[in-house]
């Protein structure tokens, strides 16, 4: 008889999200897509269920803007006793201007980052030997600054403006994504980051984000969500990935990071300092 095996997805009902949910379903996974929207994310679901055969997709409500709503979320797992082997956290924003959660976060840095760390964090008794954590990332990590204390409040020092605020989430992310990585080796759970590329999503709408001309500029890079997630579904799913861990892929093929990023001289402080601000969450 076959272990059943269960995946945890967020954002599953988005464009990349919807990919790796389509190809984790495929694998047999019993999966909980970890959605902001349920009725809309139900919607996504019965379709995939149709497309894969898999029937043992299941929605969940999440908030990654908000602390309470996530923690309840992985008392909800640990509870119902979910042995996990994937963790995909893909949901992700860029906020157009600056909003604060009801936590005090940015809000772009709360989606993006404090809230998939929390998550990470209260799951990992969940995960199984052998579990594979994957951390949706963006090539704009190269650009991102983190300025602490302020980085957690108002995702950067100064005016708030959400290109440099979400680089500096994705740096936060590809940061965690590498001390964690060491902290489980011993416990036989991988942890990697995927960088997708420009990706043709509701994060970015172009003419919005770019003038005309860049925008002419950019559109022959922009890449089909299929395409976009098909990095992070081989750190998933791939049989030559299994037992990597501390590493950022893209365009399906391991990137080497600079010293500038594999031994980030904040990538210590930045853990502890996000260790003290969502203590209470941790508890």
């Amino acid at each position: 008889m076959n272990e059943v095996k269960w995946a945890i997805i967020t954002g599953a009902d988005g464009g990349m999200g919807r990919e790796i949910t389509r190809a984790v379903a495929k694998a047999g996974y019993q999966i909980i897509m970890a959605c902001y929207n349920p009725s809309k994310a139900e919607i996504v679901r019965q379709r995939l269920i149709g497309e894969t055969g898999n029937p043992n997709l299941e929605v969940m409500a999440i908030d990654l803007s908000s602390m309470r709503s996530v923690a309840s979320f992985a008392g909800q797992i640990l509870e119902r006793n979910i042995p996990v082997s994937l963790l995909m956290n893909n949901a992700g924003t860029m906020e157009t201007g600056f909003h604060v959660t009801a936590d005090g976060f940015e809000r772009t840095v709360s989606v993006n980052y404090v809230g998939p760390y929390l998550l990470t964090r209260k799951l990992i008794p969940a995960m199984v030997r052998g579990a594979r954590i994957v951390n949706m990332v963006s090539c704009t990590y190269t650009i991102g600054h983190i300025d602490l204390p302020d980085f957690f409040h108002r995702g950067k020092m100064g005016k708030f403006w959400r290109i440099p605020v979400y680089s500096n989430t994705k740096l936060a992310l590809l940061l965690f994504t590498l001390e964690l990585a060491e902290q489980l080796r011993d416990k036989g759970i991988t942890v990697n980051a995927a960088d997708p590329g420009i990706v043709s999503t509701n994060i970015i709408t172009m003419h919005q984000w770019f003038d005309p001309l860049t925008d002419l500029f950019f559109r022959p890079f922009i890449r089909k969500p299929k395409k976009g997630a098909s990095t992070a579904i081989g750190l998933l799913l791939g049989e030559k990935e299994a037992g990597v861990t501390g590493q950022l892929y893209a365009s399906n093929r391991r990137k080497k990071l600079s010293d500038k990023y594999a031994h980030h001289v904040q990538q210590e402080q930045l853990w502890e300092s996000t260790e003290r601000t969502i203590a209470q969450w941790l508890e």
